[in-house]
């Protein structure tokens, strides 16, 4: 009885919601959303912090082998570029596809650019965002659909916030019922640091504007911070949790990820890499890179306890059968050894590397 009664709660929830941002599309006006009062005050600019100007932007939009998606996808983000406060182009980014998914742009939507990139998975972004110009650039992947007015409550963020690294917007699936994010909570589960977004008693703050700890999907970035901290990582290719790498390494240089839900977006869970790789090869990959973010980012008691759950995860996979797994490990061993830890990178001490640490597990419970 009290399942239902939750499940019925969530679904009036959801309605009101869904109907508040309809009715925002429609009139051009804005959701009033509570802010934690010492996170809405705008710092003191200092060197390298200064607020900025936006006077124009961009869409990035990531594709591989995504010919049908981009076809479901691309109209609404053109129509969101072209319903922008501020000038607005629309760019994608094609990872060497062969399905004729970039001749498809070319020939139907004439005044969408294609940049063609050795595929990079995320990280193809990087060379791209060099090239550019605009101070605030939008990021998607290919199965990513954008409300009409999604544009400018992203961009709205780096104007009140000089330590936003990123903004991110509530995201539904594409039929409007299941939220996708991107509100995203982190935890450390037998070792390895997980993100969610659907996490216990979301549905009761998804309406709030608050900060993130990663955005995957869909976010908009400041270009030159985000360049300044070395973009995707490519340790992480073809994909999976470089997403929460961006954050944490934000985080740790006083960077900041926003949630602004009054920016709506519509993703597709696993659009590009469900039908690509299958459930069990996403699953090694997740494994994969989250060790891979652990050896590279962690120190400290949570590093210990990372390494003490390392022999317990293999055995058990072992017994299990799951060989794939086992072998994620091995992987990502071979991967680190062109890494290194992350720290090491910064001219931050251990010491401090650590506070800033769990200041961020802190910041996003889960």
């Amino acid at each position: 009885m009290e399942g239902r009664l939750e499940t019925e709660a969530r679904k009036a929830t959801r309605r009101v919601l869904q109907r508040q941002y309809r009715q925002s599309l429609e009139s051009h006006t804005t959701i009033p959303v509570e802010r934690p009062a010492a996170e809405s005050k705008r710092s003191s600019p200092v060197r390298g912090m200064e607020p900025l100007t936006i006077d124009r932007t961009h869409i990035l939009v990531l594709n591989y082998n995504g010919r049908d998606l981009l076809a479901e996808c691309l109209p609404s983000i053109i129509e969101a570029a072209a319903r922008s406060a501020v000038p607005c182009g629309v760019t994608v980014v094609d990872n060497e596809s062969t399905d004729g998914s970039a001749e498809l742009v070319e020939q139907r939507w004439p005044g969408v650019r294609v940049v063609r990139e050795q595929n990079r998975g995320l990280a193809s972004f990087n060379r791209v965002l060099t090239a550019l110009d605009e101070p605030v650039v939008l990021l998607l992947n290919n199965d990513v659909k954008l409300a009409p007015s999604a544009v400018a409550p992203l961009l709205r963020v780096f104007e009140h916030h000089d330590d936003a690294l990123f903004s991110a917007p509530l995201c539904w699936s594409f039929d409007g019922r299941e939220y996708e994010g991107m509100r995203t909570r982190v935890r450390s589960r037998f070792g390895l640091v997980q993100g969610m977004c659907r996490v216990p008693g979301h549905e009761h703050v998804l309406d709030r504007a608050d900060l993130t700890a990663s955005a995957g999907p869909v976010l908009a970035v400041d270009r030159r911070k985000f360049l300044a901290l070395g973009g995707y990582d490519p340790v992480y290719f073809p994909g999976r949790i470089e997403d929460l790498d961006l954050g944490f390494r934000g985080w740790m240089a006083s960077l900041k990820g926003y949630y602004e839900p009054r920016s709506v977006a519509y993703h597709r869970g696993f659009g590009t890499f469900g039908s690509a790789m299958g459930i069990d090869r996403c699953d090694a990959l997740a494994i994969r890179n989250s060790f891979l973010f652990a050896w590279k980012n962690l120190r400290g008691l949570r590093l210990v306890a990372h390494l003490f759950w390392v022999p317990v995860r293999l055995g058990y996979w072992l017994l299990r059968g799951r060989i794939d797994l086992a072998v994620s490990l091995a992987a990502a061993v071979r991967r680190f050894a062109a890494v290194g830890p992350a720290w090491q990178q910064t001219t931050v001490g251990e010491g401090s590397w650590i506070a800033r640490q769990e200041a961020f597990f802190r910041r996003f419970p889960w």
